[in-house]
């Protein structure tokens, strides 16, 4: 599935884009230079596809500079309120973690490409933090939730090696539509209301609870573990 793009969009952007897009760098401003919320999401929205061609990381993907790595929203606002079960059943709410910084992402396991990469990578940041792993936590949000089942959800970690390194949530179609509302994901649904489109992209909020930057769905492993202390530690 393609999608036409809009004339306004910048010329590095193919007029037609593959079902699942992650955030080409194209669009990403340099990561020194603060944005608004808005115009961040805006630019993730442009990341919304269905999976099936992941956007290639370019050698300057490594940190550069003392501050956040990702795309940052300034001024920064309350995260929004996030409160679901994992696929174990366990209740999880973003309040709760307070004190620590928050990885939020959105992902279904019949992705083929962005969302495994996504997953993998954040598992990867987890243990190359090593004893600093302890102040993040990891959540990831379910946007198929007729196929994302308990038994699909405790595979797909598992094949990324991310079984225990984050919470999968799941819930009823209107809590996770809500939800999905709350957090400015866009979500596309093809035949039987299985999900072929999804903003893909990282949160990072702080131990305050403020959503404070953006990650596109090629961010590595080593920005994130750059940046966790910085979320923790506001």
């Amino acid at each position: 599935m393609s999608r036409a793009m809009p004339n306004a969009l910048p010329r590095a952007m193919p007029r037609a884009m593959p079902r699942s897009l992650a955030m080409p760098r194209s669009l990403a401003m340099p990561r020194s230079r603060a944005m608004p919320r808005s115009l961040a999401i805006l630019l993730a929205a442009v990341a919304l596809g269905g999976c099936g061609a992941a956007a290639a990381r370019t050698p300057n993907d490594s940190p550069s500079g003392p501050g956040l790595q990702g795309l940052i929203l300034k001024p920064q606002k309350a995260a929004p309120p996030l409160a679901l079960h994992n696929y174990t059943g366990q209740p999880v709410s973003l309040a709760a973690l307070r004190g620590h910084a928050v990885l939020v992402t959105f992902v279904y396991t019949h992705c083929p490409d962005v969302c495994p990469l996504i997953v993998s990578d954040l598992a990867e940041a987890q243990r190359e933090l090593g004893p600093a792993a302890s102040t993040v936590k990891i959540v990831a949000v379910t946007v198929d939730p007729r196929r994302d089942t308990p038994g699909a959800i405790r595979a797909f970690l598992a094949a990324r090696g991310a079984s225990e390194r984050m919470d999968y949530l799941i819930g009823s179609m209107p809590a996770l539509r809500r939800t999905w509302k709350l957090w400015d994901v866009a979500v596309l649904s093809g035949p039987n209301q299985l999900t072929n489109g999804h903003s893909a992209v990282v949160y990072g909020i702080t131990a305050s609870g403020r959503m404070a930057v953006v990650y596109p769905s090629n961010f590595t492993p080593a920005q994130i573990v750059h940046d966790v202390p910085l979320l923790a530690k506001t």
